[in-house]
This record gives C-alpha cells, structure tokens and sequence, in this order.
C-alpha cells in the first residue's frame, strides 16, 4: 500500500490531521514531541463512482481503494544533525513514498510555534535539503570509483552529481529541473527530497473565509504541489461523528464535504495511482493501479491467476455503464469493448476479466 508521510514543524497539526483522515485517536497536543513514535493509519480514497455503480448492481458491499498515512514527529531546525529527535524522524520519512508538509497558519496563544506557514515550509525543506546533501557526500566518492571499474554506474554517478550541485545551492530535488532519468537513477539512494510533496494549510476557523488567500504564498514557494487549505482540527472533530452528523456540522460551517475527500484524492493522483472499477450483486470495488499499466497487470491487481490466465478484458466506462442502467443492456447494445493483453487500462474503466488458468 502506497505510503504518505505528514512532516512539520511541532504543533503544526500533523496527528491531529491523521485523526481526520484516518478517524483515529492520536496524542494532539499544545506541545513538542507529543509523537515519538509514527502514528500508522489508513484512510479510504473518497469515490462518488463506487455510490453509482453499488446502486445500479444491488451490491451487497463497497470496497474503496485505501492509501497509509504515516503521522511522524514533528522537525525543529537543526534536525539533520540530530537536534530534537531529527535522526529517527529523518529515517522515518525515508520509509514513505510521498511527502505531506503540514504547514501551520491558526492562531492559538495556547499553543507556541509560528504561525506563517511559509516559515514552517522555510524550515522543514532546510532539515531535508541538508540531511539529503549529506547522505550524497558519504556515497558519492564510492560510485565514482566503483563506476572506474563498471561503466555501467557512470549514469548514476552523473545524476548524483546533479543532485549534488542542486542540493548545495540549498535547492531541494522537488523543486528542481533535476531530469525525470536522474531522479529515477536516485530512488535506490533514497533521498528525502526525491519524493513527490503536497502541502495542507492548517487554518482557524476564522480564516476559513480567506482560504485562497491565506494559502497562496505556498502554492507560489511549490508551485509543481498540490496545495490545500482546510482547519484539521474541525475536520478531525466531524471525523467522529457518524455520516449524517459529519454532513450536517460541515454544512453549518459551509465546507460541503470537507477539504479532506479533496486532498486524499491528490494525494492518491500525485504518486501516479488510478482506479478501475468492478461491480456486481456480491461487490462494487476500486482497485489501484499505475498510469500506464495494460489489462493483464491490472487483472494481476485482482488475483494473479487473472494475470497468469488472461485472455481478454470486457470494459465499458463507469459513467457510460451507469447511464445505460446495466451490464446486460450495455452488452446487449453493443457498449462493452472487448480489450486484449496491450490495452492501457484508463481510469474509470469498468472491466470483467475473461481468463482460463
């Protein structure tokens, strides 16, 4: 399951975030290092398509796609030499497969830290440039020498020495004209700053009136991120109602759903994940797959006698299927493609795996 890691600044809101998301109960408080440990949680991927789908089938079950939020202490500047508890928070980022900078704007006297997120952002990139520029000083002479012998790691040698010139300017990788190849080249080295980012606004709920204007100096310093703005702590209290009482509180504050649904859904698309759909009277489910995965390997997302076994795929679009009112009708009249092993399976798809092991 594809991993996202909160990183700020302490206080800044990151458990009480995994608490939104995940509707757990994570230590928040008015102090630093409440977390030591990461909090590990779940949360499903909001999809209206799967509410269609069930109800045209009769589904007895809905089974949303899921991503793991990993709630990680909070940094303070000087982490990437091991001030507060850096070293071990530092190792836990490593562990993700994005990065969510929680970025802290409310007001709370009761609660110390700055309030400019830009500040919170100025830090925490800080922390990570520098514990990146280290982790390429120590390995960088042994690919050299090692790429002396084998030829073949010169291109690696070359895109750590990019890294490394980008990293010494103080320049995160993320923010970056690093190529798409030299980052792929870095994965195995595991840089902090080599993973996709979104950021999520902490705000009051006096400033909920002002949201675009509060968060658009961080959408300016990442302007390749998703940025969000959204009071986690009132989203974190409707995430323990039941659904008609979450509905109505963020209705009587105007949210509609909430900025949360809004922000998993990016967080799912930053790391290049899709869903296809299946339905029928025991389930109606979403499956998570990579852009540019064919009908085989998504059959292998199912079960992986379907990969081994594949002979065709049968696929119509969700909202196509939902308009014509059923599978049968829509075989009937011709609607249900029949796709073979090169088809490139597109979001919203519907598919029925044909396959003989």
């Amino acid at each position: 399951m594809e991993k996202f890691g909160f990183v700020g600044l302490p206080n800044a809101g990151k458990s009480s975030l995994y608490n939104a998301l995940t509707g757990g109960s994570a230590l928040a408080a008015p102090y630093a290092f409440a977390t030591t440990d990461p909090n590990v949680g779940v949360a499903k991927v909001f999809d209206e398509r799967l509410e269609a789908l069930s109800k045209l089938s009769g589904s007895e079950r809905i089974v949303h796609a899921t991503v793991q939020f990993n709630d990680i202490g909070g940094l303070v500047a000087g982490a990437s030499q091991g001030e507060g508890l850096g070293n071990k928070f530092l190792a836990g980022i490593r562990e993700v497969d994005a990065i969510v900078f929680v970025l802290r704007a409310f007001r709370d006297d009761d609660v110390p830290g700055p309030i400019d997120p830009l500040e919170h952002l100025g830090v925490v990139e800080t922390e990570l440039t520098l514990a990146d520029l280290e982790t390429v000083e120590k390995q960088i002479d042994k690919k050299r020498k090692a790429a002396k012998s084998d030829r073949s790691l010169q291109p690696e040698v070359d895109a750590a020495e990019a890294a490394l010139k980008i990293l010494s300017d103080g320049e995160p990788l993320y923010r970056s004209n690093l190529s798409d190849e030299h980052r792929a080249l870095l994965r195995p080295w595991f840089l902090l700053t080599n993973k996709p980012v979104l950021a999520i606004v902490n705000l009051d709920e006096e400033q909920l009136a002002d949201v675009d204007a509060i968060i658009a100096p961080v959408q300016q310093a990442l302007p390749d991120a998703p940025v969000f703005g959204a009071c986690i702590q009132l989203e974190a209290e409707a995430a323990q109602l039941d659904a008609a009482d979450r509905a109505e509180m963020l209705d009587a504050y105007g949210l509609g759903e909430g900025a949360l649904p809004r922000f998993i859904s990016a967080a799912y698309h930053v790391l290049g994940l899709r869903t296809f759909l299946t339905t029928g009277e025991k389930e109606t489910r979403a499956w998570t797959f990579r852009v540019g995965s064919t009908a085989p390997e998504c059959a292998g997302r199912i079960h992986s006698d379907l990969q081994r076994g594949f002979i065709r795929s049968e696929t119509i679009r969700w909202d196509e299927l939902v308009e014509i009112g059923s599978w049968a009708k829509a075989r009937e009249i011709g609607k249900i493609r029949s796709e073979g092993r090169d088809y490139l399976v597109q979001d919203g798809d519907v598919v029925d795996i044909r396959f003989n092991v």
